[in-house]
């Protein structure tokens, strides 16, 4: 491949890179000099799981490895314990090793789903940061000062506001700075919301006497919502460890418009074939149905294989459009102590909804069936018995539910 059309390949999906001219300056190097350049992108294991929004800083590093380079996927088990500030309007609670560990091992396992791992480096920032000491980190504290930290949003709008910084907080962006020193890094990846640790990290390594990082920002993936970002927490996402049919499911329900967001930073597909789809569906060649059902089997099949995309697609067609149940869904057991349970709880319990206000909405819009009927309003009240039942969402959302119920109180 060319440099140029590498170059173009490398900026498919990036929103933002500091700075182009740098990293075609260091891709005809590193061809003069027959060697690859060191792309990392960090990771704090903060959470137990990885779902597609992690994924699209992956996909680019597998662009990258792809490519020839050196890709190292690097765990942040050091910085996990005083956590990223980045977007937060306080302290984040520290994780404890224990927990920080367990993360650690799984995002290890997942990542691999992508990567090759014959061919990626792991590695865990505490192998450097806790040989620094007290004395290093003196040193590395001495190459930045307060003021170009306050010029960070987060810390700006909490310091005007008078909520607590603490110093621990202002350590991160200088420790995340200091792996790129560490792992002698050429190019970092980093998400849009992560602009100021990047830049700090291209001045502390110039502060160390090397040639700053080239710095690639991606954009913040949107949940299936498409309004905010992909998050457990708000139940939007599609984790990469999810079965195939609920996956493919998941990814249906996008919008079409959304559609090609998710292509653009998840896809394989080159910028130029992504456009040809585009102009396709535009012009009626292609429905937008069907190029929605070949990303979604593109993803499933990253994850789980060929032949399980095409039985999820399979299973797909056969459920919505001959509207049967999914032969696979996932189960759920709600704990109570009561004879009845609130419907929009359960809805809430499953995470098919964010709040009970949510799942209010959608039972009064008629979009909540229970064992195949609809039900519509929003007091529906659930008897607790013994048998298994199926919980409809939406067009495309199903579980089955059972009820453990520990006493007979009144409910």
């Amino acid at each position: 491949m060319e440099i140029k059309e590498e170059l173009e390949l490398l900026k498919k999906g990036v929103e933002e890179m500091v700075s182009e001219e740098e990293l075609l300056k260091k891709l005809e190097r590193c061809r003069k000099e027959g060697r690859p350049l060191k792309v990392k992108a960090g990771f704090d294991p903060t959470a137990p799981d990885l779902h597609l929004g992690h994924t699209v800083l992956i996909q680019k590093l597998k662009q990258f490895q792809d490519l020839g380079h050196q890709v190292i996927f690097l765990i942040g088990d050091f910085t996990g314990m005083i956590g990223d500030p980045t977007g937060r309007s306080e302290t984040r609670k520290a994780l404890t090793p224990d927990e920080i560990q367990e993360n650690a091992r799984t995002y290890q396992e997942q990542v691999f789903k992508i990567l090759d791992p014959g061919k990626t480096v792991v590695a865990f920032n505490s192998q450097w940061l806790s040989a620094l000491g007290a004395e290093g980190m003196i040193r590395l504290a001495a190459r930045y000062t307060v003021a170009r930290m306050l010029e960070r949003d987060d810390f700006k709008k909490r310091f005007r506001d008078g909520v607590a910084i603490y110093i621990h907080e202002f350590l991160y962006p200088l420790l995340q700075g200091y792996d790129s020193v560490a792992l002698e890094a050429d190019v970092e990846l980093g998400g849009t919301d992560q602009r100021f640790n990047l830049l700090v990290a291209r001045d502390i390594q110039r502060e160390y006497g090397q040639e700053p990082e080239v710095i690639m920002m991606l954009p913040i993936l949107e949940g299936l919502d498409g309004v905010n970002k992909m998050s457990k927490s708000l139940g939007n996402y599609v984790g990469i460890t999810e079965p195939p049919g609920e996956m493919f499911g998941k990814l249906m329900s996008i919008s079409d418009d959304l559609m090609w967001r998710y292509y653009e930073l998840l896809s394989d597909l080159t910028p130029a074939e992504i456009l040809a789809k585009r102009e396709a569906v535009a012009r009626g060649d292609i429905h937008p149905k069907r190029a929605k059902m070949d990303l979604a089997r593109e993803i499933v099949a990253r994850f789980h294989g060929g032949e399980a995309a095409v039985r999820a697609e399979e299973e797909f067609e056969r459920v919505f459009k001959e509207g049967r149940l999914p032969s696979e869904m996932p189960e759920f057991t709600i704990v109570t102590d009561k004879r009845t349970v609130w419907l929009p709880r359960i809805i809430t319990a499953v995470r098919f909804a964010r709040s009970t206000s949510e799942a209010i909405r959608a039972i009064q819009q008629g979009s909540v069936r229970w064992d195949g009927e609809r039900i519509t309003d929003r007091d529906a009240e659930i008897p607790c018995d013994d048998g298994e039942h199926v919980l409809k969402y939406g067009k495309k959302r199903f579980a089955r539910i059972r009820f453990d119920v520990r006493s007979s109180g009144e409910g």
